[in-house]
């Protein structure tokens, strides 16, 4: 074999050498630069914690459950109410502060009914007492418990300064919260899920 072939045959395999490592650092590079690019879509803490509407998947919520998810730095509570926690709540009313809702300022206008949401089926509060900014507890079993009346029918405790709320987040009288629970903007997207921080579809 010739020397100038053994020559060029060295040259080609240095060529692909080279060739193979610069495509290698090319594609790291473009993915180093994609990869932040594409996530820049995505809202950051900073925007989350500002307003930026938050995605709620409901589909694995059994009656008479609650989940939660943060939206503005805050517990937003998502309860899918039984058929019985809905018959009750009409025979709180007397007890309550608003027991219709009027205080605008609580609640969107499509919340501003006896169950306090879109969908009778589901709560979506800000689980925030309106007294001191205390988060109040589950008290979702009916009757006599500690620091709540005897015909108790389900609803939420604030053990700060006992303030008590219905199952559709309105408060009781003669207790320390002023106003009833906060319904956060929100749209259902589908029957599994939620947005909120925004009330319209995009």
């Amino acid at each position: 074999m010739s020397e100038s072939v053994v020559k060029t045959g060295l040259v080609d395999a240095e060529k692909r050498t080279w060739l193979i490592a610069s495509s290698a650092v090319g594609a790291l590079g473009t993915a180093a630069l994609v990869i932040p690019f594409v996530a820049s879509f995505q809202p950051s803490e900073r925007a989350k914690a500002a307003g930026a509407a938050v995605e709620a998947d409901i589909s694995g919520l059994k009656p008479g459950e609650k989940m939660t998810v943060e939206w503005r730095g805050n517990p937003v509570w998502i309860v899918r109410r039984t058929p019985e926690m809905l018959a009750d709540l009409a025979k709180n009313d007397p007890q309550l502060v608003d027991p219709q809702s009027k205080v605008a300022s609580q609640q969107p206008a499509y919340a501003q009914n006896p169950t306090r949401s879109i969908n009778p089926e589901y709560l979506v509060a800000i689980g925030i007492c309106t007294h001191l900014g205390c988060s109040p507890s589950d008290k979702f079993a009916t009757g006599a418990q500690p620091s709540l009346p005897d015909d108790w029918l389900g609803g939420f405790f604030c053990p700060c300064h006992g303030s008590t709320f219905d199952l559709a987040g309105r408060v009781f009288k003669n207790k320390p919260a002023p106003t009833n629970l906060e319904i956060p903007p929100h749209v259902y997207l589908s029957d599994a899920k939620l947005l909120i921080g925004e009330d319209k579809k995009a």
